[in-house]
């Protein structure tokens, strides 16, 4: 019998409260058609009910993949796991899916993208679940929030914390999906699976073994299918003998708003000259200043926001390849892309399986990671996921706090307050109107990293803006560095919300970050 199957065949098999594993990262991977075809199936029948959706990283977003938007009408999905969600401008429309968290129309988590796929592969194994202190001291902990998102997931809590051999861990049980449903580039009639117009693999081949040693069902949405046998077996990244149904779907997106670029599935590298460098800006400023703390030699992990743009400060100072990128979706070496392909890189130098991606994080095995902050409490904690008043800006913790756990080096990087508007003059940092929403405060709205823990750990953290540098030191959060043309006491310690240290050794950033040509930068 075939495997081929129309979308609408293929959702037609999945049952009512089942657990529906998918794979994608906003657009990247996003098996929409399927999805597209899953919400069609409930709006003719009302069927199926009460699933349970499993999301490492966000499927969808909003800017041309709806992804889970497909499927979130009320009464579809009654409880829903991500390591992040859609998210975009706070004066759009919130996604569907944020609608229905928002009304508590369904229980939802948000766990650290990493451990997700760690509780996936527990099921898959037919093991109790992960012990971890990924998460410890953060939202995700029980003692905070256990990682719920509204009431209904307060009420019903997923992870725990315990005793083993003397030590506290938290445990999240293990996954066991009904379900999969993953995309590739293509499948021949086996069901064997190549990613050759992908940038990345993400979790397929974890996921797709995880609903089939559960008993569960495999979809894959492909590109194209090839005739059997004529795939090489080098290139096959799942194999047939996990996958029960192909569906056909030719003009699937790359990425978000990307048809296809060959440049991010590997397949031909771009010259150094066709990346556009960053406007000379205050937020230029940052990323150099970010830069300044690297090393030759290192590998480095590399975050959503303003240091997204320091690899492009490399590239202009001569020095791309001095250190590798690593990211969360499983590239590793070449140039982090910006904006609506974050997540993608070109000229990588590999493609690594997410889960494995996130085992190297998890551990601390990379030298230094460039993260963004949207607050800093007195204790050097940081928020990155949540905002209050509009929560579908941002996308949740996804790998952050996977990254940030054992990391030896931090280097959060972000504006010191909201809404400044600032410029460079002369060499100096010149503020012409004051931002009005403090970054800096007593207590942060959500833990997403936890200071008091990184100082117990001996992490080594520092939070760069344009207008000072501070540090995470046991005595407290110390402004280390301020900007030329900045007064420390009017622009800095007035404009925190919270009491900060000044160092002794007080040092005035480095006047050629404040100057438009090339910085002569040394690692």
């Amino acid at each position: 019998m075939s495997k081929v199957k129309s979308a609408q065949e293929a959702v037609g098999l999945v049952r009512e409260g089942a657990m529906v594993a998918v794979n994608a990262s906003s657009g990247l991977l996003c098996p929409d058609a399927v999805l597209k075809a899953l919400g069609e199936r409930f709006e003719r029948e009302g069927a199926p009910r009460g699933l349970t959706t499993i999301h490492p990283i966000a499927a969808g977003d909003m800017f041309g993949s709806p992804g889970v938007d497909h499927i979130a009408f009320p009464g579809m999905i009654s409880r829903i796991i991500g390591g992040s969600y859609p998210s975009g401008p706070s004066n759009a429309e919130p996604p569907r899916i944020w609608q229905r968290i928002l009304a508590n129309d369904l229980a939802a988590y948000n766990l650290p993208s990493g451990v997700v796929f760690d509780m996936l592969r527990e099921g898959a194994a037919q093991r109790p679940g992960v012990l971890t202190k990924v998460g410890m001291d953060t939202f995700v902990d029980p003692e905070l929030e256990g990682g719920a998102m509204n009431a209904v997931a307060r009420d019903a809590p997923i992870v725990r914390r315990v005793a083993f051999e003397g030590e506290d861990w938290l445990y999240f049980p293990a996954l066991r999906p009904d379900v999969a449903i993953i995309r590739a580039t293509t499948a021949d009639e086996n069901g064997n699976l190549t990613f050759e117009n992908e940038g990345a693999t993400l979790g397929a081949m974890e996921m797709a073994l995880a609903a089939h040693n559960c008993g569960g069902l495999v979809i894959a949405q492909v590109k194209r299918v090839a005739a059997q046998g004529t795939l090489k077996p080098h290139d096959v990244r799942v194999p047939g003998i996990l996958v029960d149904v192909i569906v056909e779907a030719p003009d699937q997106l790359q990425t978000t708003a990307t048809v296809y670029d060959p440049a991010i599935s590997g397949e031909i590298f771009r010259p150094l000259s066709s990346f556009q460098m960053a406007a000379f800006n205050p937020g230029k400023v940052i990323a150099r200043r970010v830069a300044q703390e690297l090393k030759s030699g290192w590998a480095v992990n590399i975050g959503f926001g303003i240091s997204a743009n320091v690899p492009r400060i490399l590239i202009e100072e001569g020095l791309h390849g001095a250190v590798t990128w690593v990211i969360e979706q499983g590239p590793v070496g070449g140039v982090p892309l910006l904006d609506f392909k974050f997540g993608c890189a070109s000229n990588a130098e590999a493609f690594v399986a997410s889960p494995h991606q996130f085992s190297y994080f998890q551990a601390g095995g990379f030298d230094c990671s460039l993260l963004s902050f949207l607050e800093i409490d007195a204790e050097g904690s940081v928020n990155v996921s949540r905002l209050a008043a509009t929560p579908h800006r941002t996308a949740g913790a996804g790998g952050f706090v996977d990254i940030t756990a054992r990391a030896r080096k931090i280097v959060f990087s972000g504006n010191f307050n909201a809404g400044a508007k600032m410029r460079i003059e002369d060499g100096r940092l010149v503020i012409d109107r004051e931002g009005k929403v403090a970054k800096i405060v007593p207590k942060v709205d959500q833990v997403s990293f936890s200071g008091r823990r990184a100082v117990a750990q001996g992490q080594e953290v520092s939070y760069v803006t344009e207008r000072c540098v501070l540090r995470l030191l046991p005595e407290g959060l110390t402004v280390t560095e301020i900007a030329p043309g900045i007064d420390l006491q009017r622009d800095v310690l007035d404009q925190a919300a919270t009491p900060l240290r000044v160092a002794e050794n007080l040092r005035v950033m480095d006047a050629a970050l404040f100057a438009e040509d090339p910085m002569g930068l040394r690692l």
